[in-house]
């Protein structure tokens, strides 16, 4: 009899073992690549969330972010395997318009991450986490306004001298890089308008006329992305009369204006534009050197860590049946203060 009861004990055991392991979730994330600094940063973050939620998760990302094919490949296999949830920052919306069919028609969860899945079919994507590059820039602008003198210098502006606080961006059609123009010029506006009677000039998407203006906010879009183009955008900047301060919003806006400034030896104390005050997006060794050397007072970076925790959080809320919703993953202020601290140095990715 004790033989039966112990036989029956362990069957239970070994069943309730399976089932606990039936039980486990299973996640696909498809990035866009992970050669780079950045999508490491960001599997460590999904990883990390793995763990946390106790699901099992497969991660994948092709040598470079050209190799389309070698995506739409590994998606595919990913989807053999019927996971309960996927994670997908596609490199061509067109290349997985089926597999985002197939996951509908098999009640599989789609959750975007970074750019996401731009354009994708309405309701194939349950969510998506990504930076609000609108927010973001607009975290310069508070940064700035923290800067001691700044706010006296805004205030000092006047219709027959105008302080001048102008934006650097490589185009005006990429949906991250106008996001970055338009969070950090509206920010600015508004902070500014507390101060001192502000315009908007420079370029028709953003111009806000004002009689009177102490304050002008000048847009500056270069001709097309390519550096020379952009550094002479940034030179058309640095020639405005009673330029105070420079927003470069992306890494291309930041090397243009590097090689408008020497380098950015220009920008150092004691240089032919030393008194200017410069804030960056992105990171990027040359950035970052800005930065260290007190050129920039900061820049401002997103935040990968966080774009692939979140993501894996809501492909598992989403596989447990929970509603879920776009969320913005942040960004972070750097400074040759705090560039080095662990928590910043993973986020300024080159």
């Amino acid at each position: 009899m004790k033989k039966v009861f112990a036989l029956v004990l362990a069957l239970m055991l070994v069943l309730g073992a399976v089932a606990v392991a039936e039980e486990q979730l299973y996640i696909s994330v498809i990035s866009k690549g992970e050669q780079h600094a950045f999508w490491q940063t960001v599997r460590t973050g999904c990883e990390d969330a793995a763990a946390d939620y106790g699901v099992e998760m497969y991660y994948y990302g092709p040598p470079s972010e050209s190799d389309i094919q070698l995506q739409v490949e590994a998606l595919n296999s990913e989807l053999v395997k019927e996971p309960d949830a996927l994670c997908l920052a596609a490199l061509s919306t067109e290349s997985v318009l089926t597999q985002l069919e197939e996951c509908a028609a098999n009640g599989i969860p789609v959750v975007g991450f970074d750019s996401g899945v731009p354009d994708a079919p309405e309701g194939s994507i349950v969510a998506t986490a990504s930076t609000n590059n609108q927010n973001a820039a607009a975290l310069a602008a508070e940064e700035m306004l923290k800067l001691e003198g700044f706010a006296d210098a805004l205030a000092a502006g006047t219709p027959e001298a105008p302080v001048v606080v102008a934006v650097l961006s490589q185009d005006a059609t990429s949906e991250s890089v106008t996001g970055r123009t338009t969070g950090f010029v509206n920010k600015m506006y508004e902070l500014a308008s507390e101060y001192n009677t502000v315009a908007v000039q420079g370029h028709d998407l953003w111009a806000k006329e004002a009689e009177g203006a102490g304050v002008i906010i000048h847009v500056e879009i270069a001709a097309t992305p390519e550096v020379t183009d952009v550094t002479n955008a940034s030179n058309a900047i640095l020639n405005l009369d009673g330029l105070y301060a420079v927003f470069c919003s992306n890494e291309g806006a930041v090397t243009g204006f590097l090689a408008a400034t020497s380098g950015g030896n220009d920008l150092a104390d004691g240089g032919l534009y030393g008194d200017l005050i410069v804030a960056g997006f992105d990171a990027g060794a040359p950035q970052k050197e800005a930065v260290r050397n007190g050129w920039f007072v900061g820049s401002v970076t997103q935040d990968p860590y966080r774009i692939g925790y979140l993501a894996v959080e809501l492909a598992v809320k989403a596989a447990n049946g929970e509603e879920v919703a776009d969320v913005d993953t942040g960004a972070q202020w750097y400074t040759a203060e705090n560039i080095d601290d662990p928590e910043i140095a993973m986020l300024v990715y080159d």
